[in-house]
C-alpha cells in the first residue's frame, strides 16, 4: 500500500472529482459516503471540504454527522459515563441512521433525510425538519465507528491514527474511549475495509492511498 502526501485541501477536491462520476451500488440517485474517523482525527472537516468542492463543481450534498443521532443520555451513560463497551455498542443510534438517513435514500426513497435527532448537550430531541436532497446530490456520513454496522455506503473514507497519535490528539477526557477504538481496528479493520485510507498521524502533513 502506497501512501501519497497531499493538503486536506486538496484532497477534498479529489474526493469530489470521485464522487461526481460514482455510481452507486444499488440504483439509488443518491450516493452515499462515509467519513469515517476517531474524533481527533477530525473527519467532519473533510467532509465540510468534500461538500465545498462538490458544491463548487455545481453537485449538491448533505453532510451529516453520526453525533446528531446519540442515544438518550440514560441509554448511553446506564452502565457509567465511561465505558468503552458502552460507547463501542450503544451510544449511537443506529437505527435511526438506517431509518431517517439512510431508508430516505433508497431506490424509490423520497430523499428527505432528518440531519439530526439528537442534541447531547440538551439530552432532548432536535426536532429539526427533514431536509430534501435532490437526486444525484450526495449523502457525507461523519463520525467513528461508521464501517461496523453495513451501511449501505458506495464509498468509504477511512482517516487513521497510529495508537499513538490517537492518545496524544485525543483530549485526556476522552481516554476512557481508546480501549473502543482498538476493539474497532480488531474486529473491522476500518484501513483494510475502506475504499480510501488517510493518514493524519501529523494534521499538517496528511497522506492518502485510494
Amino acid at each position: 500500500m502506497r501512501f501519497e502526501a497531499i493538503t486536506w485541501d486538496r484532497l477534498g477536491d479529489l474526493l469530489a472529482e470521485r464522487l461526481t462520476t460514482l455510481r452507486t451500488t444499488d440504483g439509488s440517485p443518491w450516493p452515499r459516503v462515509a467519513l469515517d474517523g476517531a474524533p481527533a482525527g477530525r473527519p467532519g472537516d473533510l467532509a465540510e471540504r468534500v461538500a465545498a468542492s462538490l458544491r463548487v463543481r455545481g453537485r449538491p450534498s448533505r453532510v451529516v454527522s453520526a453525533d446528531g443521532f446519540l442515544r438518550p443520555a440514560s441509554v448511553r451513560l446506564e452502565h457509567g459515563r465511561q465505558d468503552p463497551e458502552s460507547y463501542y455498542d450503544g451510544w449511537y443510534d443506529t437505527g435511526a441512521l438506517w431509518r431517517e438517513v439512510f431508508g430516505p435514500l433508497e431506490p424509490g426513497g423520497s430523499g428527505r433525510v432528518l440531519p439530526d435527532l439528537w442534541d447531547p448537550a440538551t439530552d432532548r430531541a432536535t426536532r429539526s425538519p427533514r431536509v430534501p436532497l435532490p437526486p444525484g446530490g450526495v449523502l457525507l456520513l461523519h463520525g467513528p465507528l461508521l464501517l461496523r454496522h453495513w451501511f449501505p455506503f458506495d464509498l468509504s473514507v477511512h482517516v487513521s491514527l497510529s495508537p499513538g497519535a490517537l492518545r496524544r490528539r485525543t483530549p485526556e477526557s476522552g481516554h476512557w474511549t481508546l480501549p473502543a477504538f482498538e476493539r474497532y481496528e480488531r474486529e473491522t479493520d476500518p484501513a483494510g475495509t475502506a475504499d480510501v485510507l488517510v493518514r493524519a498521524d501529523d494534521p499538517r502533513h496528511p497522506a492518502w492511498c485510494g
